[in-house]
């Protein structure tokens, strides 16, 4: 049986990544940080499995700012793989809290692999959680693994600063580590205070009379968009391969973030006008699709109640999207397409998911917290 650390378990990718392991026979040890409140949603299907915890699947408390931790646990665990996934990966915070940024995102990385070659690991591969947002102010399109990188963020630089320590150790101890630039990948379990995410949950707590707006900032920013659980299989996929590489992992394709909102609110039976320029952009209902809206739902015991919000509080002509600047960044990336050719042909890795059924797949799973949960 397989060993594998996974940091940042308690995350989207965490939690899609330790069921795949689990379920290729793997020991799955998550590193979580201590909290005062409960943080293991995503994986509490796991947590709550007497067959799964502390047989198949182990949590520990650490941290990557703490260097003895780090130690302590790879001298215990002695693991086969490791997945570097925790990371403050908050672009727009990143620029609120930079230091705490670099701290985990750069020196975390720094300090694991410095633990590994203290402790003396030989045989273990690691995995960096990589980002598109290395790229930044783009010098090429699309995307590949030898374009050169001009990160716009602390988040950003951060991340650039964990790319090449990885080559850095790699080349110089003979490290097994790989990069994965992964472009963006979302999926019902993507956190709320992510674009894509709060687009989908706004809209189906507008569509039940539980909010009134949706507020963004640049709604012609380009993003790669795919969905979390292939992106998590290509992580495994990256360690298995015989040599320590980097790869991109991308679905070739963009979309604005206004593309994805007129898509989710198109799910639900809405069509958007656009009225204003720039920060005085709106959204404006331009016509009601009831019978789609309908489709949508699967629970019957919550479509009369739902109906009823919906009709009363939504008409032609009321606007449920508004621009905030509080939402713009200090310096903007506005494009970004991968090319996953080199993931294609090496790995046998393909993003499957489309854009639009990965928009329904969300928007449906926050339909169902809405309508079922109430929130």
């Amino acid at each position: 049986m397989k060993k594998a650390i996974i940091t940042g378990i308690t995350g989207q990718d965490g939690s899609y990544l330790t069921e795949i392991l689990l379920e290729k026979g793997y020991e799955v040890h998550g590193i979580i940080r201590r909290s005062s409140s409960f943080n293991t949603g995503r994986i509490d299907h796991l947590y709550g499995n007497k067959e799964i915890l502390n047989k198949k699947m182990f949590l520990h408390y650490g941290d990557l700012v703490d260097t003895s931790n780090l130690n302590r646990l790879l001298e215990k665990i002695e693991p086969d793989e490791i997945y570097n996934l925790a990371a403050q990966s908050h672009v727009k915070v990143s620029f609120e809290v930079p230091d705490y940024t670099a701290q985990v995102d750069a020196l975390g990385t720094l300090r694991f692999l410095d633990a590994i070659r203290e402790v003396g690991l030989k045989q273990v591969k690691f995995y960096q959680a990589s980002t598109s947002e290395l790229y930044g102010k783009v010098q090429e399109v699309p995307q590949t693994e030898k374009t050169p990188f001009y990160p716009r963020s602390p988040y950003g630089v951060a991340k650039l600063y964990g790319y090449w320590i990885i080559v850095n150790y790699r080349e110089a101890y003979n490290i097994f580590a790989c990069n994965g630039i992964l472009f963006n990948h979302e999926s019902p379990r993507r956190g709320e205070t992510f674009v894509t995410r709060k687009i989908t949950r706004a809209v189906s707590r507008i569509a039940a009379g539980l909010q009134s707006t949706l507020a963004l900032g640049n709604l012609d920013a380009k993003r790669d968009w795919g969905f979390a659980p292939e992106y998590c299989e290509g992580m495994w996929k990256i360690l298995q391969h015989d040599k320590a590489e980097d790869f991109v992992l991308a679905t070739g394709e963009t979309h604005t973030v206004r593309e994805f909102t007129e898509i989710t609110f198109r799910e639900i039976g809405i069509e958007l006008d656009w009225s204003g320029k720039e920060e005085n952009e709106k959204g404006i209902i331009k016509s009601i699709n009831w019978d789609k809206a309908k489709k949508l739902i699967e629970f019957d015991k919550n479509f009369s109640n739902y109906k009823f919000n919906f009709s009363n509080k939504l008409k032609p002509g009321s606007i449920v999207v508004l621009v905030d600047p509080n939402y713009y960044r200090p310096t903007e990336v506005e494009l970004l397409i991968g090319n996953p050719a080199k993931a294609e042909k090496v790995l046998s890795w393909k993003a499957k998911t489309k854009f639009e059924d990965l928009i329904n797949l969300m928007i449906k799973a926050d339909l169902d917290k809405v309508l079922q949960r109430g929130y």
